[in-house]
């Protein structure tokens, strides 16, 4: 048996192309349950055990989330036992996000090429043990917090960008959507669980360090269901209608190809401004929920480090996973519907949403001293709206890139949105907030409004990432095509070359753009 860290040699079996319902275009379709049984005959794994392999990385893109937020749902806390501001306290998220995106390119490549499996068991022990050893560091070395925080990096990185990839070789069309919108439910209902039992341990334990030590032994349990439930599918195998095998390209022209898809480039940069929005959220909405109360009176101030009032997290978090689960499934149903009449749904769909939370975001910020339940109203809105976006980004990369540079793409596209987002969104929210506070008499007053006027930021970042989407959609079609072309040897290369193939047309073959080849 070949040695699983050895390349693939790309030898699996194939898709040979289906002599049956051909229409005119020359374009051919199987009946869904056709399909899976071809699916499971390529793979070798049955439905039903797709089905758990997908649960399993759901699981664990659950509890990837849940850690990340734990931070922030015990932010208040941690400010005081460091007794560190606003600008070092979006550090925390900062460094993360930064280790993150550094190493994700590196797990791009290793997952285009190696076995994902256990490249995924690899890097979720060590963010597990990570994770761990962060609670047990004594209030005078926050340096170390920061460098712990940024090691857990790892664990994600080696996940994110592989994980999706394992989906799109194991379903095809509208089950892979489904599929992948499952997946992507994990990240907002993550996210929230990270707020609810960050809150909840710490109140149960009295102590806020007992939130960072309950995702390490739920990192074991993963590791271990990875190991002896998930199979590694052969990539591309289900997506090939021909008998030339997937060949690799060096990096570099990976690299120079993924940077001539339009459709690529535009929806990441589309995707870089919700990671601005989602990641200054995630890190300062409860702080300015907890600012917004203590400033209208309706809430004391914590007596100690371990005494902070952990309600507004809870509710936040429970929030984040309402709205994620309504948001990433009309997203994709909303899509999916779409497409029927407009093939360049999933970027309008991605773009309404964004445009569409920026003034329920707006209106969230601005209402929280006259109003906290009109916030949490506002805030319900605009994240179901930002959900929309999660498992359709998803599924537009993968069909716009073919199966040999999917994890590359995920890596560049994490790498671009999380530089331009979410890395430094929370250290610019707080750097921006300390600097109006500076001008100001020190109060519980002067500490609300200066990260309201911060957040304020978020909205306009909203709508200049929705101007990305819609210029995707002016792409999106044609390059979907292409690559579709290419994974089935019609076409040398997805971005070079004059861009024409041969078409069967009532007998006779033509050669035609792929331009004029409808998806």
């Amino acid at each position: 048996m070949a040695s699983p860290w050895l390349p693939y040699a790309d030898t699996a079996p194939v898709l040979s192309q289906p002599d049956d319902t051909e229409d005119e275009e020359g374009l051919q379709a199987k009946p869904e349950r056709e399909e899976e049984a071809d699916v499971q005959t390529i793979t070798g794994i049955s439905t039903s055990h797709a089905v758990r392999i997908v649960g399993v990385l759901c699981f664990i893109n659950l509890l990837n989330y849940m850690d990340r937020f734990t931070v922030a749902g015990v932010l208040p806390d941690i400010e005081k036992f460091f007794k560190i501001g606003d600008s070092k306290s979006g550090l925390i998220q900062t460094v993360f996000i930064c280790s993150y995106m550094v190493l994700a390119p590196i797990f791009g490549y290793l997952g285009d090429r190696y076995n994902r499996k256990y490249l995924m068991c690899v890097g979720i022990t060590f963010w597990s043990g990570v994770t761990l050893g962060s609670s047990f560091i004594p209030k005078e070395y926050y340096g170390l917090l920061l460098l712990t925080r940024g090691l857990v990096g790892v664990g994600e990185a080696s996940y994110s960008t592989i994980a999706p990839t394992i989906i799109a070789d194991l379903f095809v069309g509208d089950r892979r959507s489904r599929m992948l919108s499952i997946f992507y439910f994990a990240i907002p209902v993550g996210s929230g669980l990270g707020y609810i039992v960050a809150s909840q341990v710490k109140t149960l334990a009295g102590d806020w360090h007992w939130a960072l030590r309950v995702t390490p032994g739920l990192g074991l349990l993963a590791v271990l269901l990875l190991v002896f439930v998930v199979r590694e599918p052969p990539r591309g195998a289900v997506e090939t209608h021909s008998d030339v095998p997937l060949q690799y390209t060096s990096w570099i022209t990976d690299l120079r190809s993924l940077s001539a898809s339009r459709s690529f480039v535009l929806s990441s940069l589309g995707f870089t401004a919700v990671a601005f929005v989602t990641g200054s959220l995630a890190l300062w909405a409860p702080a300015f929920l907890y600012r917004s109360r203590l400033a209208s009176g309706s809430l004391q101030p914590c007596p100690s480090a371990e005494a902070c009032n952990t309600s507004d997290s809870l509710i936040f978090g429970i929030i984040t996973c309402v709205t994620g689960v309504l948001g990433v499934g009309s997203g994709v149903e909303i899509s999916r519907r779409l497409q029927r009449s407009n093939p360049r749904a999933d970027p309008l769909v991605c773009a309404a949403g964004l445009i569409g939370s920026a003034p329920f975001l707006f209106l969230a910020v601005v209402s929280a001293q006259g109003s906290i339940v009109a916030t949490y109203v506002f805030i319900f809105i605009g994240e179901t709206l930002l959900s929309l976006n999660w498992a359709i980004v998803a599924d537009m990369l993968l069909y716009v890139v073919i199966p040999t540079r999917r994890s590359t793409a995920e890596a560049f596209q994490i790498l671009l949105s999380h530089l331009l987002g979410d890395a430094g969104s929370p250290a610019l929210i707080g750097l921006i907030s300390d600097r109006i506070q500076r001008s100001r008499p020190p109060s519980y007053m002067s500490q609300f409004r200066s990260l309201e006027y911060a957040l304020m930021a978020c909205a306009f970042v909203g709508v200049i990432g929705g101007g990305f989407f819609l210029a995707t959609a002016c792409f999106i079609q044609a390059d979907r095509k292409r690559t579709e072309l290419y994974t089935q040897g019609q076409l040398n290369e997805p971005s070079e070359g004059e861009d024409r193939i041969v078409v069967p047309q009532r007998g006779r073959s033509t050669k035609v753009p792929v331009s004029s080849v409808l998806i």
